[in-house]
Parts: C-alpha cells; sequence; structure tokens
C-alpha cells in the first residue's frame, strides 16, 4: 500500500501561450503581472481613505512586497509623519518606525492596506482604538492651501439709455461701475470695494467703500482683519468701524462642530451600534465599546425635531431613548466659544459724523445641560456699555434666549442717559403639526437706552436731532406651516418697531401660500408696509398694501426649457396690473437666459413690456435689455465677471466669490467645468472655478466628454483645500499629441511580442504602455516626430528604438474619431 500526499505549487502562466500562432517569436517577460492582483510598482496619485473615507489626493510610493505566502502585491510607501496626519496614535505603537516604510499590519493588530488599482484609491484600514478621535469632516489644518500669490478683481458694469415718450422726448443715460479688487500674498488677503457712477449730466463720481488687510489665524481658529469692517451682531447691534477686529471664524471648524448640536450621552453593555434619527431620517450611525458614550459631533441642522437614540447591543437587544432638541441663533454646542475683539473708530455711511474711538469685546460659550452663555461690553469717550445672557435649549417647547444691556451714553448735547434693554428669542419646531417658528424674538428699550450706533450718530456736524432714530421696542416673528402633503404650505412674517421721541412705528406684515401641482407652481402674497423709511431717510404716512398672484407652468413638453409665466398685482389704491410672459435657457449647460414679458394696468389703461437676455460664459456675464411704458423706452445694458492675474499669465472668468480655484491643464482648450455653468479652460489650459468652500474638501472635475482629439488627461478630477479667500491651483497633467493605433514590428518583421511595454525614449521614466496582439499598440500623446522605447525582457536583445514620423492632421491614415494607424518598425 503506498500513501500518497499532497503537493501545492505556485500557480504560474507560460507567455508562450500568448504566441501559439507564432511560435518563434520571443516571449515577453510578463512576471510582474503573473498575480492577478499585481501592478508594476511606482509612484501613483491616489486618493487616500481612511476607513473608507476619503482624506485627500496625493501621490504615493508602491513597492513590490511578498507575504508569508510568497505572494507579491503592492503596498504603499507610508512614513510615520504621514499615518500621524491620518490620525493614528503613532505614540501607542514604538514599532513604527520614524524613518523609511512604516510596516503597518505588524505594528497595528488589524491594520491593513488595500490599493483599488481601478479606482486609483489607497483604502487604509485602522481599528478605532488606534486612531485619535476626530470629529466628522475634519480636515488637518496641515492639508489647508494658503494658495497662490494673485492680484483678482471683481466688476460689474451698468448703463441704461432711456428717451421719454412725450413732450420733447429728453433723453437720459446713466452709467454705475461696481469694482472688488484684492492681492493674495501668502495668507494675507488685501480687499477694497469702490463704486463709480456718472449721471445725466455727465458728472463722474468714485467712492471707495472700504479697504482692508485679512488673514486666518490657525492656532486660535479666527480671522484678524485690520482696516475697514463691522463688528459681530450677536451680542450688540453689528457697528461699523476702521481699526483692527480679531474673531472666531466657524469655517475652520468641520461642518460637524459648526453651529448647535446637543451632545447624546449614554451608556453601552456591549460592543454597540448608536443610530440617532431626526424626523425619522438617520443622521448619525456609528459603534461604540462597553460602557459610557458620548457624541458631540452631530450635523448642525434647523432645529425641527427631538432626536430619537437607538443603542442596538451585541445581542440584538435595544435601547431608546429621545434628546430633546431646538436652537435659537446664539446657541453653542458645550465646549464651544465663540468669540471677538474689535478696536478702532466708529465709521458711518455719513461723512459729517465724527470718528469716534471705540472697543468692543463679546463671547459666546456653550456650558453642558443646553445652557448656553453669553456677553460683552462696549466702550468710547461718550459712552459704555455691558451686556449678558442666557440660552436654554429647552427641548420640547423650544429653545429661548434672554439678554439685557446696560448702557450709559453723553448725547452732543452734553446730557447724560442711562438705560437697559432687553430682548428675547424663541425658536421651535413642532413636528406633529408641521409649524416652525425659525425665529420670533422681542425687544424692548427704556426711554434712557441708546446704542452705540445710535449715541456716536449724534457727534455730527450737521446737527441732527437728537432720538430721531430711538428705538424703543422691536418684535420679529417668522412662521412657516405645511399643510400636508400636496396640500403646500403658509408663511408669515411680522416686524413692528416703535420709537420713542416721535411717537411713529414701523411695521411689516407679509402673508404668503405657495404650492405645486404636476409641476406648475402657483402663490398668493399678501403685504402690509406702514411708515417704512424711503431712500432719504424721510418716513411716509402712508399704509402701502399689495396683493399678489404668480403661476409658473413649464412648457417643456412643446418647447424645452421654457416656462410661462403670469403675475397679477393689486395695490391699496385699487389699481390693478396683469403681466404675462415666456422665460427659458437655451445652448449648452442652459448658458443663455431670456425672458420676455407684457403688462397691463387697469388704471388708465396703460401697457407696459420687456425683453432681456443675459449669457454666463466662462469669461463672465453679459446682459441686455429693452422696455418700455407710458412715460419713456429704455434699453439697458451690462457685463460682469472677474480677472485673476497670476504667474502663468492673465485668466477671465465669471464673477468671483470669496475663495476660488484656478484650473491649471496646460495647452487642454476648451473642457467644461463639471457643475460650473460655462466654465471652460481658456487657449492656455486656465479656468477659474469661481465658488469653493473654504477649509474644506472640494473635488474639482473636468468634463471628459470635451476633451479635444489631441488630449489626454492622467487624472480628470482634483481635490483642493484652500483657506479663505484663497486662489488655490487644481493641477492637471496634460498629454498634448496625436492618438496613434501602431504596429510595432522588430528587425527581422516579426511583431514586437504580446505584453511588451512601450515609452517615450526621451522619459522613459513615464508610464508606458502595453502592446497587444500582434504587436499592436494604442499610444496617446504622442508629438508630430519622435522615439519610442520597446522593452519585453531585461536582456539587450529584449529592447529596441522605434523612430516614427506622424501624418499631417487630414491624412487618409487617421480615422473619423482621430485615431492615426501606422506602423513602426524596430531600429
Amino acid at each position: 500500500m503506498t500513501d500518497m500526499g499532497c503537493v501545492q505549487a505556485r500557480e504560474y502562466f507560460d507567455p508562450a501561450l500568448l504566441e501559439i500562432g507564432n511560435p518563434s517569436q520571443t516571449k515577453a517577460d510578463l512576471s510582474v503581472f503573473e498575480d492577478s492582483n499585481t501592478q508594476a510598482p511606482g509612484k501613483y496619485r491616489v486618493d487616500i481613505l481612511l476607513n473608507n473615507q476619503f482624506i485627500e489626493t496625493r501621490e504615493v510610493d508602491f513597492t513590490l512586497v511578498k507575504d508569508a505566502s510568497g505572494n507579491q502585491s503592492l503596498q504603499p510607501c507610508l512614513n510615520q509623519g504621514e499615518l500621524e496626519q491620518l490620525g493614528v496614535k503613532v505614540a501607542a505603537f514604538p514599532g513604527l518606525a520614524k524613518e523609511g516604510c512604516a510596516d503597518l499590519s505588524a505594528a497595528i493588530p488589524q491594520a491593513s492596506t488595500e490599493f483599488r488599482f481601478g479606482q486609483q484609491q489607497l483604502n487604509v484600514s485602522i481599528p478605532q482604538a488606534a486612531l485619535a478621535r476626530q470629529a466628522r469632516g475634519y480636515v488637518p489644518p496641515e492639508q489647508w492651501d494658503q494658495g497662490i500669490p494673485a492680484l483678482l478683481a471683481n466688476y460689474s458694469f451698468s448703463g441704461s439709455n432711456s428717451r421719454a415718450t412725450h413732450d420733447d422726448g429728453n433723453s437720459n443715460n446713466s452709467y454705475f461701475l461696481n469694482l472688488r479688487s484684492g492681492l493674495n500674498i501668502g495668507p494675507w488677503r488685501l480687499r477694497n470695494y469702490s463704486t463709480w457712477a456718472r449721471d445725466n449730466e455727465g458728472g463722474d463720481k468714485w467712492r471707495s467703500i472700504n479697504t482692508y488687510l485679512q488673514r486666518d489665524i490657525v492656532a486660535l481658529r479666527s480671522q484678524l482683519t485690520l482696516g475697514d469692517s463691522t463688528s459681530p451682531s450677536e451680542v450688540f447691534d453689528s457697528v461699523p468701524f476702521r481699526g483692527g477686529q480679531l474673531a472666531s471664524d466657524e469655517e475652520m471648524l468641520p461642518d460637524s462642530m459648526k453651529g448647535y448640536s446637543p451632545v447624546v450621552r449614554g451608556i453601552a453593555k456591549s460592543n454597540a451600534q448608536v443610530t440617532v434619527r431626526q424626523n425619522g431620517y438617520v443622521i448619525y450611525q456609528s459603534y461604540v465599546s462597553p460602557g459610557a458614550f458620548e457624541i458631540n459631533d452631530l450635523y448642525s441642522t434647523s432645529g425641527s425635531g427631538d432626536l430619537a437614540v437607538t443603542v442596538t447591543e451585541a445581542d440584538g437587544s435595544e435601547q431608546n431613548f429621545i434628546v430633546p432638541f431646538a436652537s435659537v441663533p446664539v446657541l453653542q454646542r458645550e465646549g464651544a466659544l465663540k468669540y471677538s475683539l474689535t478696536g478702532g473708530h466708529y465709521r458711518s455711511s455719513d461723512s459729517s459724523v465724527d470718528e469716534t474711538a471705540f472697543a468692543q469685546g463679546t463671547a459666546i460659550y456653550g456650558l453642558p445641560w443646553g445652557l448656553t452663555a453669553y456677553g460683552g461690553v462696549q466702550g468710547a469717550a461718550h459712552y459704555q456699555s455691558v451686556a449678558g445672557g442666557i440660552g436654554k435649549n429647552m427641548g420640547r417647547i423650544g429653545a429661548i434666549s434672554l439678554d439685557i444691556t446696560e448702557a450709559q451714553s453723553t448725547l452732543s448735547d452734553d446730557s447724560t442717559r442711562s438705560g437697559q434693554s432687553w430682548r428675547f428669542r424663541y425658536g421651535k419646531s413642532f413636528v406633529e403639526t408641521g409649524t416652525n417658528f425659525s425665529l420670533a424674538g422681542y425687544r424692548y428699550s427704556t426711554r434712557g437706552f441708546y446704542t452705540l450706533q445710535e449715541t456716536l450718530d449724534t457727534y455730527s456736524s450737521n446737527n441732527s436731532p437728537l432720538g430721531e432714530q430711538h428705538k424703543r421696542s422691536r418684535a420679529e416673528m417668522v412662521i412657516s406651516q405645511s399643510l400636508g402633503e400636496s396640500a403646500g404650505s403658509l408663511s408669515l412674517s411680522l416686524i413692528d418697531e416703535g420709537y420713542w421721541d416721535n411717537g411713529q412705528k414701523t411695521q411689516s406684515l407679509s402673508v404668503g401660500y405657495s404650492n405645486n401641482w404636476q409641476g406648475v407652481s402657483y402663490g398668493i402674497n399678501y403685504s402690509q408696509n406702514k411708515n417704512a423709511a424711503s431712500s432719504n431717510g424721510t418716513r411716509s404716512e402712508a399704509t402701502d398694501r399689495v396683493l399678489a398672484l404668480n403661476v409658473n407652468i413649464p412648457l417643456n413638453r412643446w418647447m424645452g426649457n421654457t416656462w410661462a409665466n403670469y403675475a397679477m398685482s393689486n395695490t391699496k389704491g385699487g389699481a390693478t396690473t396683469h403681466n404675462v410672459g415666456l422665460s427659458g435657457t437655451a445652448l449648452d449647460n442652459n448658458t443663455l437666459s431670456w425672458g420676455v414679458n407684457q403688462g397691463y394696468a387697469t388704471q388708465g389703461g396703460r401697457s407696459n413690456g420687456n425683453l432681456t437676455a443675459s449669457y454666463d460664459g466662462g469669461s463672465g456675464q453679459i446682459n441686455g435689455g429693452y422696455s418700455y411704458d407710458s412715460h419713456q423706452q429704455r434699453i439697458n445694458y451690462g457685463v460682469a465677471g472677474g480677472v485673476i492675474a497670476h504667474a502663468g499669465g492673465v485668466t477671465l472668468s465669471q464673477s468671483l466669490g470669496e475663495t476660488v480655484a484656478l484650473v491649471k491643464a496646460p495647452g487642454a482648450k476648451g473642457i467644461d467645468i463639471n457643475n460650473n455653468r460655462g466654465v471652460k479652460t481658456d487657449g492656455r489650459g486656465y479656468a477659474v472655478v469661481p465658488y469653493i468652500s473654504p477649509y474644506r474638501n472640494n473635488a474639482i472635475s473636468l468634463d471628459t466628454t470635451s476633451l479635444p482629439d489631441d488630449v489626454e488627461l492622467e487624472l480628470t478630477s482634483q481635490t483642493v483645500t484652500p483657506t479663505r479667500g484663497a486662489v488655490v491651483v487644481a493641477r492637471y497633467q496634460t498629454k498634448i499629441g496625436q492618438r496613434v493605433m501602431m504596429t510595432l514590428l522588430r528587425a527581422n518583421g516579426e511583431p514586437v511580442p504580446f505584453g511588451a511595454t512601450v515609452s517615450d525614449a526621451a522619459n522613459p521614466g513615464e508610464n508606458g504602455f502595453i502592446v497587444g496582439d500582434r504587436g499592436q499598440v494604442y499610444l496617446t500623446g504622442l508629438a508630430e516626430s519622435g522615439k519610442l522605447g520597446v522593452q519585453w525582457g531585461k536582456g539587450g536583445d529584449s529592447q529596441c528604438q522605434v523612430s516614427y514620423q506622424l501624418a499631417r492632421r487630414h491624412s487618409q491614415d487617421i480615422t473619423a474619431n482621430g485615431i492615426q494607424i501606422m506602423n513602426g518598425r524596430c531600429l
């Protein structure tokens, strides 16, 4: 009897099988590809994920490493510093080498890496116990990009030419320019806002509205502003000033730590799953260890609905409890501090008012039990005040805040006044009834109470009357009420403001209903305004009442991207106007917007109409229109956009936001930027993404369907993480040249082996192309002429060079989709 044993051998693929039809052909060395999970070692630009959560995009070195079974695979070379940036507690794992590549799986139990070659993703899997706790959405400050040095400007020019239809047909021309310019150097942002106007008489007027210098202070999560600005308004009324200010910047916090959200606390009996729901939707889910747990990084919501918490234990049993939730603007998370320090001179829009020096400090701090304490001080030569208050999340009945400000003022007539101002605010959403109190508040001030701005405005060379704008009380309320599915919603807005010395009131009331039925949107609104301040500061005793109806009907079934609209309004005097029109969009990405409207007034039988159009291009917006009524005809026009001057030249753009990205794809002309209407690269490959979020990862992707035939991109998406006000560059590596399907032949006329690699002889280190069957290889980015290096083994007789000369672009050897067909022979 003979014993039989098993022998395990490593799987091997014989490259000769690829050449069965041509056995004389030399075999290529394919050893690096024998494992289905193996690719060539080298540098790869990858998306780095930590436990399947995106962190950043950058180049990583990969080397071939054999495991205990002898299988080789690509492994990333990550050093201790890089792991620490990912949040790994490196001090707890002395086995992590300080220099060179760290052996992650050996040093940290259950840690591993996975290179997803097809998606160019590197997922680093680390047990939660080995990670320092970070708030969801946290981006390390080391990844924040201060951007490039740049000059930038926003411009908006408008003009109109009108002619009267009666009398002597007088014409009236006016022009206006709005200019916001700036300079970026490192973390510093210099900004200026100026305007220019020309009236019908030809008079020019330049005006500088404000100028300031700003930078972020990363260690304090704050912004330093020097120059013209305004103070925060959470504790005191906002005050315009020229001076300096250091204030918290919530944008530097992760989204999960911004605004207010309660802390969820509980006790898990085992390794448990914690699920948090609001209004039936899951807003948070995580896993906790046995014992007490705390969740303090819930994303801030609108305050609509209590939090339902479910703790699912390892054995399947559940704990369920409710965390009441409501908010008002002043509330802060437990342990969060929001502050501001302001000093300088009061800067009134009225040049006759004295520039009095003042200082102000405010602080808002989140306490346990849903409490927030806040307060501040103000001081000037003629004014002192102190404020203090408390806010409370009261759960099911809502959230409230109550504060008092004590002030002492010396007015310009040398009279001394002192008084108090009380303020109460309330907010709550009642999910059961669909009622949302987004804001309800009341402030009452005694006769002797003056704000800092009211006091300093009395020190004017015009000797303006005292107390003309001396407020006594202000009540405000904003309510929305859902009427159920498909029944629409109601809204109510109310402001009532009273004054001590003139006995007048400012009242504003707006009530509306809106709904949507099978794509048709409609609404009705009633508004009433009494004693509203006019543009020159005077007050009218009249009460304006307006009832309005609007309907918007899509016409996509007959005319693409077109809507019909109707509007009716009826005013207090009984005058009724009717307007009907069409509006829509056209061209690629809906870059052209247009509208035509015709109106009729029942009082006097007068008609009016207008025609408008605007085009949003990558270099800005242009608009124009024509209108007429019984008194005049008018033509209006305008242009708006942005300009950035940088090391690569000058790039035109749409109107710039505060923080922007400069796309750099050298030589790639006319490529559309996804999710940015009308934005595309210029002739040099530059484009501007006008709005991105500071201190956040922003993915900027190019539309590959708009790529020219002679352009190839290594990556189509880049991630940038700018600081506030930065101009950051999203760099794309491009290959400019022809696309070629080449059949490579050796000197003896035989095709080069299957699997051979081909690269540009002038840049042998670049990623190569793989030869397919019968010596065919698809090449991109080829110059008009050059040499290619071909290699199918390690010996000198297993490589050669191929010289080529491409045909002209209109040659018959070029296919309809721009691919040139040709042969290449080894030298």
